[in-house]
């Protein structure tokens, strides 16, 4: 049937004339459009992880930064693991504990106001007083600006200071505009347009760009955490960007010739993280069983698909201070052999102590897709040598571990080396006062090194105190690492331009990305 035969037969007859008029309107207003205007530049990007607040002093999602509408004032060299001017022109602190940081001069904020080191200032002075890891982090005495010219005391001396400014959590806005959840007002390429929480960010370029505006009109940048329904978006044209695409689905979208699939090694670990305030964990020989478990070759081979590769410690084999581990043993023989060392026995199919079996509660996400399969993969190998794993699926795992000490042990997946250094990550996941140390680890002779890790300038003694601690925390397993896996992103080729896959995840939406004309 015809449109206008449709219209004839269920619109009323005065109705026909109305939608005709529609109809006639709509097709002139078209003509006008195609040959009047330049069709607008825009891309649609779909990421795994929704968020509900865009602070970039609190959230944890990184949003704004990774939307290009915040910035730092160091960013990461992806290609060099170095860091390198952003905001910050130059810096200089020979001592590691006075800075003196020299701003661009020609950086606006995206409300056309001017950045200088004032405004910069009460940025960093905000990101301290909302954020206690962040106080942990920078250790920052005293502030003063001139100019634009920053003048930093950390409280001591402190020669990682710079490379913490890499953190999104420190990226600079404009603090008088109050809005800070739903509209932050930053210097980078892209300026807010709307944000639907949990749901998508609408973005338009900003004209004053210091590093040149992009030649994108708008972006849309929607979240979905159901890998099936990114790729299904992505076939579909809905999307022209997917981030971490189903991994089952990468054979059928490398089959279209229209599409772009890119698997890039990054500083990330999916680990199994144990909670050593539990009385079963405290006992080094339940945390080496459950450690022996992990068919580390079988997950990456069948739930990763090969997008991966194994891991024994946080860091990959490829950094400087990755360690070279010794061989260790593997498998549910090698399991049982530690529970009795801790005085379990397997009686009536049952893992016991005391007459009581071994029972665990199991934290997994499913942001990432991959967790809840290796939690489950765990859980049936646990099954087989008579330990009962119970499976308890949560949205957002940092405050959810913080804040509750009902569980065991914990899929997690963690960047290890973002600012292509270890100091990050040991400081955060290990040091008592880390902001990520969920497992709540206090060891002496580990603290001790990462203590000394932070105040050490030489790169190469950074290096051996990095790998010292690394392997103390292999030694008592205090986590459990299964693989580092590979960032997967599938996009339409036909369309983009310039898309860059980082190794840090940080930096996603740039005034580099294009469509191709």
């Amino acid at each position: 049937m015809g449109l206008l035969t449709y219209i004839k037969h269920k619109v009323p007859k005065v109705g026909i004339l109305i939608v005709c008029a529609m109809l006639l309107s709509a097709c002139m207003g078209s003509g006008d459009s195609t040959t009047d205007k330049k069709e607008k530049k825009h891309i649609n990007f779909l990421y795994n992880f929704s968020t509900n607040s865009l602070d970039p002093h609190v959230d944890s999602s990184y949003v704004p930064l990774r939307a290009g509408i915040t910035e730092t004032l160091i960013r990461l060299d992806e290609e060099n693991l170095s860091i390198e001017p952003w905001l910050a022109e130059s810096w200089d602190g020979e001592d590691g504990q006075n800075w003196t940081i020299k701003l661009r001069e020609d950086v606006k904020f995206q409300n056309g106001k001017q950045m200088d080191a004032e405004s910069v200032k009460k940025s960093l002075e905000r990101a301290l007083k909302e954020n206690v890891a962040i106080q942990n982090a920078l250790k920052i005495d005293t502030i003063s600006a001139d100019g634009f010219t920053l003048t930093i005391k950390t409280t001591e001396p402190f020669p990682e200071f710079i490379s913490e400014l890499v953190n999104p959590n420190v990226a600079i806005i404009d603090v008088s505009e109050e809005d800070f959840v739903n509209k932050p007002v930053g210097t980078g390429p892209f300026k807010l347009a709307s944000f639907t929480p949990g749901s998508k960010l609408e973005l338009e370029h900003f004209d004053d760009y210091w590093d040149g505006a992009s030649k994108l009109d708008s972006v849309t940048f929607a979240f979905n955490e159901d890998a099936n329904a990114r790729t299904l978006a992505l076939k579909s044209g809905q999307t022209d960007i997917v981030y971490r695409p189903e991994v089952e689905s990468l054979d059928s979208l490398k089959e279209d010739s229209k599409m772009k699939v890119e698997s890039t090694a990054t500083f990330r670990v999916h680990q199994l993280t144990m909670n050593m305030q539990r009385e079963e964990m405290k006992d080094i020989n339940v945390r080496k069983a459950l450690d022996a478990l992990i068919d580390r070759q079988k997950i990456v081979d069948k739930i990763l698909l090969g997008h991966a590769e194994t891991a024994r410690g946080p860091f990959l084999p490829s950094l400087a201070f990755a360690p070279t581990y010794d061989k260790r043993e593997t498998g549910s023989d090698e399991a049982v052999k530690h529970l009795e060392k801790a005085g379990y026995k397997l009686k009536d199919g049952k893992m016991q102590k005391d007459g009581k079996q071994l029972s665990l509660t199991l934290l997994t996400y499913p942001a990432r897709a991959d967790l809840p399969l290796i939690a489950q993969v765990l859980q049936s190998d646990a099954k087989q040598i008579g330990i009962d794993i119970k499976i308890k699926q949560i949205e957002t795992p940092e405050e959810y571990m913080a804040s509750h000490r009902d569980w065991d042990i914990a899929t997690y997946s963690n960047l290890t080396a973002p600012r292509g250094d270890a100091g990050y990550y040991l400081k955060a996941t290990y040091h008592p006062k880390g902001a990520l140390n969920f497992s709540q680890a206090d060891e002496l002779e580990l603290t001790a090194i990462i203590d000394e890790l932070n105040r050490t300038v030489d790169q190469k003694k950074r290096d051996e105190l990095a790998e010292k601690a690394a392997d103390y925390v292999d030694e008592n397993v205090i986590n459990s690492f299964v693989l580092h896996p590979s960032t997967i992103v599938a996009y339409n080729k036909d369309k983009v331009e310039n898309w860059f896959t980082t190794k840090s995840e940080y930096y996603m939406i740039t005034n580099k990305l294009d469509v191709k004309e």
